[in-house]
């Protein structure tokens, strides 16, 4: 353990330490492909039941959202659709919205290469994407991290107009996401199983990349118009064509439980005002402000 890591780990609670050693220490893969078995088994009673002991430790179901409550298993609750009037969407030209439900992690500027998973854990963009031509576009950018915790809705929308191309696959590891881990293991989002997501042909200037960083429990996504999952048996080709085209709020995909998306802009955003890590944001809300489009007349509430 490095000594940056034992100061932030001498710090922690003993609740802090135990949830480490819970959802890390264990044979993660294993842990993760039961979960995935379980939450698929047909059974309203027991769906019932496991979403009852799940609600005392969750503080962010909002079940009453939902298009429909009639859940037949614990995955139909992981992936539930929300009602049409649920999630407004923002649709000002010079916005991206945030493409998810999700608590704010940490933001800045990316730093050359340089990004941060939290404060003082850093690593390289060629650590987290693999096509040099992605990664390039987004050196001296801006990021976000957007943590879905595994009570948020679970799906993930287009943040401006755009084009998807193909997107390209990432084996990895099923390490937990939450905050006391970030601030352990170094270089996760690198470690875990993801997908990287480039946005083509926005709506707003620059361009936009988002990274869905899967984990302990999920390991698991899909998206629109693929019927393949990715996951950990996964094993076809690293870059997947999707050559799709999505309208500012239109669903991508879904983890099949809560993890993170990171968000990846060029230098012309700027996170909007009064956000801080730690704060909740909605699908559809305003993230991000592209600079060069403000003009006086532009409302100073989003700037």
């Amino acid at each position: 353990m490095s000594r940056g890591v034992e100061q932030v780990t001498r710090g922690w609670s003993p609740a802090e330490e135990f949830n480490f050693l819970l959802t890390n220490r264990i044979p993660r893969r294993a842990l993760t492909r039961l979960i995935g078995w379980y939450s698929q088994i047909e059974s309203r009673w027991l769906t019932r039941l496991s979403i009852s002991v799940w609600s005392a430790f969750a503080d962010d179901l909002r079940l009453h959202e939902a298009a429909n409550r009639d859940f037949r298993s614990l995955r139909d609750c992981f992936t539930r659709r929300l009602r049409p009037d649920a999630r407004p969407v923002d649709r000002r030209a010079h916005i991206a919205v945030s493409p998810c439900d999700a608590e704010i992690g940490e933001f800045g500027p990316v730093e050359g290469d340089t990004a941060f998973q939290a404060k003082g854990f850093p690593y390289q963009l060629d650590e987290l994407i693999p096509d040099p031509e992605i990664r390039s576009r987004f050196r001296d950018g801006y990021f976000v991290n957007l943590r879905l915790k595994s009570s948020m809705y679970h799906r993930f929308h287009a943040p401006v107009d755009c084009r998807i191309d193909a997107i390209d696959y990432v084996s990895g590891d099923a390490w937990n996401v939450n905050p006391p881990t970030l601030k352990r293991i170094e270089k996760l989002y690198c470690r875990n199983e993801r997908a990287v997501i480039p946005l083509g042909n926005i709506s707003t200037r620059g361009e936009l990349c988002l990274v869905a960083v899967a984990a302990v429990l999920v390991a698991s996504m899909r998206f629109e118009g693929l019927d393949q999952t990715l996951d950990l048996r996964y094993r076809g080709p690293n870059r997947i064509d999707m050559g799709r085209d999505y309208v500012r709020g239109q669903e991508i995909g879904h983890f099949q439980q809560g993890s993170t998306i990171l968000i990846f802009a060029t230098r012309n955003y700027r996170l909007r005002k009064r956000l801080v890590s730690g704060d909740i944001v909605r699908m559809g809300q305003p993230l991000l402000i592209d600079t060069t489009s403000l003009t006086k007349a532009v409302d100073e509430e989003t700037l």
